[in-house]
């Protein structure tokens, strides 16, 4: 990073810190009910803020579940109009015992600050709040701008959909500018041009009635805890691609092109094996770790459960068994076909000696954003104005189901300038957000505005 922050940002670092530990403080588990208060406490802390950085209007909009916060800033209605989406929700810490320090008491070590959410997508979300505050102060705001944060997104922005649908008018933008997602390292910008898609269930196995001993009744009963694991076993061939029959008929190919710019990334797969402490990568059979984790359909099992899982020893065949089970799509994947692929080809893999309920949750559609885009050479040029490299473009194997949603309902393109890691460990215990990162995030947002607005006059 090869230039100093700003006057502005260098005089304010330590509270914009500070203020950043308050809000993820909050635990914000749009997951669990036991947090309700707290996600509704956040959506408070982030209207606030968002007044005092310089809105005109933030305010608490509720839905059929968590409210989203909408604010905005017009400084002149001729000007390009630049909406800003994040959640200030946060996925569960579980298991507490994992992290270092407690997941909602945010702490710094080595340059990092540690807490649930400090990446995803609260220490991101944090990064626009000041950057606009940065642009209001400085009297260098060149456009409009408006926040739309939701309190649902990591349980599948259920009420999302409706909301824009009803406020289409008052969601009237030019760009969506999205920060939920990673750069390739810290000194290595990218901007992420493509996501996968997500069909996400969950399946239960039952067999008898009511749990047994399994002394008296194993051997004759199955167990469908031990069916359930034949079934998801059976459920990759292998070489490591996915067994469900018609899965792969819609998958778009990859250009040749497109396949010798991935090939340029940087990769180091020792390193990436022994941060993961792990002895050699898996996966499909003949592509690249970068290739199957961004431009490749899975299948991941996210969850199983089943019988006795306390302290000591209780020896029961149990009645039932669960599993809760994702799959990333790529570009011309639709997750309700996928879901029916998988719930049809599930169904028949069980014996007669089990029943077996398939539960669809959320989903979302893969997103591929043109790289000749007017928005997306605006943030490639910020990144290389701060950063000193013009950064790479990137598909991302993450979902953010939304950005389809974006565009067929508001018909507006995303940009995501994200500003983590993948070291961060999001959705994992000892998440965390490299505060170099986060201060270059507040310096270089305000140059998209800066080229952004430029370039929409023509200048």
């Amino acid at each position: 990073m090869p230039q100093k922050l700003p006057d502005y940002i260098a005089a304010n670092k330590h509270r914009f810190v500070e203020e950043l530990k308050e809000f993820l403080r909050i635990p914000s588990v749009s997951a669990n009910p036991d947090f309700e208060d707290d996600v509704f406490d956040a959506a408070e802390f982030v209207k606030g803020k968002l007044l005092e950085a310089g809105a005109d209007v933030a305010e608490i909009c509720p839905t059929a579940g968590y409210p989203i916060v909408y604010g905005e800033k017009m400084v002149d209605p001729a000007l390009p109009t630049v909406l800003v989406y994040g959640h200030y929700d946060v996925q569960p810490a579980d298991p507490y015992d994992l992290w270092e320090s407690p997941p909602f008491e945010p702490t710094e070590r080595n340059g990092s600050l540690y807490a649930r959410g400090a990446c995803d997508d609260k220490g991101q979300v944090y990064m626009h709040i000041k950057a606009f505050e940065y642009m209001v102060r400085e009297k260098a705001l060149p456009c409009n701008v408006k926040f739309m944060i939701e309190g649902e997104e990591e349980v599948g922005s259920a009420n999302l959909g409706n909301y824009i649908t009803e406020n289409k008018a008052r969601l009237k933008a030019d760009v969506i500018l999205i920060s939920d997602t990673s750069m390739l390292g810290i000194d290595t910008p990218s901007i992420t041009v493509g996501l996968r898609g997500l069909a996400y269930l969950e399946v239960e196995v039952t067999g008898p009635n009511r749990d047994l001993h399994s002394g008296v009744y194993g051997g004759a009963v199955a167990n469908p805890a031990n069916v359930l694991a034949q079934m998801i076993a059976s459920l990759h061939n292998s070489d490591g691609s996915i067994a469900i029959p018609g899965f792969y008929e819609e998958v778009l190919a990859v250009s040749p092109i497109e396949k010798e710019a991935m090939a340029r990334i940087p990769f180091n797969e020792p390193e990436y094996k022994a941060h993961l402490d792990i002895a050699q990568v898996g996966g499909e059979t003949g592509y690249t770790v970068y290739e199957k984790t961004s431009v490749r359909p899975t299948l991941d099992v996210n969850g199983m459960w089943s019988g006795y899982t306390g302290e000591g020893a209780k020896t029961v065949l149990p009645s039932k068994a669960f599993a809760k089970i994702s799959m990333r799509l790529v570009p011309n994947q639709h997750p309700d076909t996928i879901s029916e692929l998988f719930t049809k080809h599930f169904k028949s893999l069980a014996p007669a000696s089990v029943k077996v309920k398939v539960t669809p949750h959320h989903g979302g559609e893969p997103v591929v954003v043109p790289v000749d885009l007017v928005e997306y050479q605006a943030a490639s040029r910020a990144y290389e104005a701060t950063f000193g490299k013009v950064p790479i473009p990137v598909r991302s194997g993450g979902s953010i189901p939304i950005v389809a949603l974006f565009e067929k309902v508001l018909g507006l393109k995303s940009i995501m300038m994200g500003f983590g890691l993948d070291s961060d460990a999001i959705h994992s215990p000892n998440e965390k957000f490299d505060l170099a990162n986060f201060y270059k995030g507040i310096e270089t947002l305000p140059m998209f505005y800066h080229f952004y607005t430029q370039a929409k006059s023509g200048k």
